[in-house]
C-alpha cells in the first residue's frame, strides 16, 4: 500500500470503514438477518479510489458450514457460509461482472477500430485496467490508485481468535462442538497446535473447511481472485483489514496483536518463494468500534443463538439468502432440494458458468472445474508454495473428485 488511508480521513480509518459497511447493511431488508436472541458475523469488501472515497462492493453474513457428509460432487452447494467466505464469493461475482463489461467494450471497440486500446473516457470509471502488453494474453488488474479493503465485525475464526474471549465463548459446550485440531489431509485427529491450520467447527458432522484466519492468510499470498479468475486477471490483494472490537476484548492493541500473529507472522517466510506478479501482501491492520447488538456474541451460548442464514450481496445486483447448514437458498423444500433453482449464485457450479461465459471455446462446457483451475499455472505455483510453508503444510485436502463436475448438466 503506497500510503496509509489513515492520513486521508479526519476520523479513524477503522471507524470510517465500519460506518460505510453498516450503512449498507442497514439498508437491506430483514430477510436473513438475526432475529430475537440471534447473532451473526458481518464481513464486507470495499474499494477506495485515489481520493480515498470508500464504496462497499460485496458483503456477507454467517457462521455456519456443512459437514463432510453433505458435500456435493456436483458443485451445487456452498460448503462454507462463514461471513468472510460469503463476502469473498460475492466479490468474485462482482469481479466477473466488471470484467464482462470491460471485455464487451474491448470487443466492440476492436470491431469498430481494429485496435484493442480504449480511450481514457471509456476506462475512467473502471476498477480494472489491462496490465499485459503480450498480444492475446491481456490480463486485467486493479486500476492504479484503487485499493481493496476487508471489514469483519469480529476476529476471524481460527488462529486470529484462539486466545481471545470470543474463541472461548464460541467453543463452550452449549455451543456448536468445536473441532480445531491439526488438520492433516488424511483427516486424522491431533491436538490443536497454535500457528497451524485450523478446521472450522461443526455440529457432530466434521467439516472439511479450514478457518477464516487461514483463508485470509492464503488470500494475502495468492490474492482474493482464486484460480479461475486468474486466467483473466492479475492477483488482487487486500490493502487493509479492519476488525470490530469485541465487547470482551476491548483493547485495540490486543486485537491488533491477534491480527498480526495470524496474518503477518505466518506468511513472511514466503517472501522469497514467490514469482511476480505474486507476492506476500501485508495489509494494514485497523480496529473498529464494537459492532451493533446483532453482531455481539455472548460469552455463553445461553444468552445468544447463532443465526443459521447467510446474506449474500454485491454492488452488481446480487442479493440472496443461504441456509448455512445446507448450502442452498433459503426456503428450499425437501421435495425440491436437488433442483437447480435451489442453487446459490455462490456455489462452484454457478461461478464456473460465469467463467465459461467469459472464455471462448465450444468444448469448454465439457471440461471439469478441476481441469479449468489447472489452467491458472502461475496461480497454482504460488498456491503450492503457500501450502508447502511451515504454518500451512497441513492444509486440509478435500476428496479429489469433489471438483470433477463440468458446466454441462446431465
Amino acid at each position: 500500500m503506497s500510503s496509509s488511508p489513515q492520513n486521508a480521513a479526519e476520523k479513524p480509518w477503522g471507524d470510517k470503514v465500519a460506518e460505510t459497511v453498516l450503512s449498507v447493511y442497514s439498508s437491506l431488508p430483514k430477510k436473513g438477518k438475526p432475529q430475537g436472541r440471534e447473532v451473526t458475523v458481518l464481513a464486507a469488501f470495499l474499494l477506495s479510489n485515489p481520493s480515498q472515497e470508500l464504496q462497499v462492493v460485496a458483503m456477507g453474513t454467517g457462521t455456519k458450514c456443512i459437514g463432510r457428509t453433505r458435500l456435493s460432487f456436483n458443485g451445487d452447494v456452498v460448503n462454507d457460509s462463514h461471513a468472510e467466505v460469503i463476502a469473498r464469493r460475492s466479490l468474485l461475482r462482482y469481479f466477473y461482472t466488471e470484467i464482462d463489461c470491460i471485455t464487451k467494450k474491448y470487443r466492440n471497440h476492436s470491431h469498430n477500430s481494429g485496435g484493442m486500446v480504449l480511450q481514457c473516457d471509456d476506462m475512467a470509471n473502471s476498477i480494472f485496467q489491462p496490465r499485459s502488453d503480450k498480444p492475446g494474453q491481456e490480463k486485467f488488474g486493479l486500476t492504479p490508485g484503487w485499493q481493496l479493503h476487508l471489514y469483519v465485525s469480529q476476529l476471524p475464526c481460527g488462529e486470529a481468535s484462539l486466545n481471545s474471549h470470543m474463541f472461548t465463548s464460541l467453543s463452550s459446550p452449549a455451543a456448536e462442538i468445536p473441532n480445531t485440531e491439526y488438520v492433516p489431509s488424511e483427516y486424522s485427529s491431533r491436538a490443536n497446535v497454535t500457528g497451524t491450520v485450523q478446521r472450522k467447527p461443526g455440529r457432530g458432522d466434521t467439516t472439511l473447511s479450514v478457518s477464516c484466519s487461514d483463508k485470509i492468510a492464503r488470500w494475502s499470498v495468492v490474492g482474493v481472485q482464486g484460480a479461475l479468475l486468474s486466467c483473466f486477471m492479475e492477483p488482487v490483494y487486500i490493502s487493509s483489514i479492519t476488525v470490530g472490537l469485541s465487547q470482551f476484548d476491548s483493547a485495540s492493541s490486543l486485537t491488533a496483536n491477534h491480527l498480526t500473529r495470524f496474518l503477518h507472522e505466518r506468511i513472511i517466510s514466503l517472501s522469497d518463494k514467490l514469482v511476480e506478479p505474486f507476492q506476500v501482501s501485508k495489509p494494514l491492520l485497523y480496529v473498529a468500534p464494537v459492532p451493533p447488538k446483532e453482531f455481539k456474541h455472548s460469552q455463553t451460548a445461553l444468552e445468544t443463538l447463532t443465526c443459521g442464514y447467510s446474506i449474500c450481496w454485491n454492488k452488481s445486483g446480487l442479493h440472496e439468502v443461504i441456509l448455512g447448514t445446507t448450502g442452498r437458498k433459503q426456503g428450499t423444500s425437501a421435495k425440491g432440494a436437488m433442483s437447480p433453482s435451489t442453487e446459490s449464485s455462490l456455489c462452484k457450479r454457478r461461478l464456473l458458468e460465469l467463467f465459461v461465459s467469459l472464455k471462448e471455446g465450444s468444448r469448454i462446457t465439457e471440461i471439469t472445474y478441476s481441469e479449468l483451475k489447472g489452467w491458472a499455472e502461475e496461480y497454482n505455483v504460488a498456491s503450492r508454495a503457500f501450502k508447502a510453508s511451515p504454518h500451512f503444510r497441513n492444509w486440509l485436502l478435500k476428496p479429489q473428485n469433489l471438483e470433477s463436475f463440468s458446466c454441462k448438466r446431465h
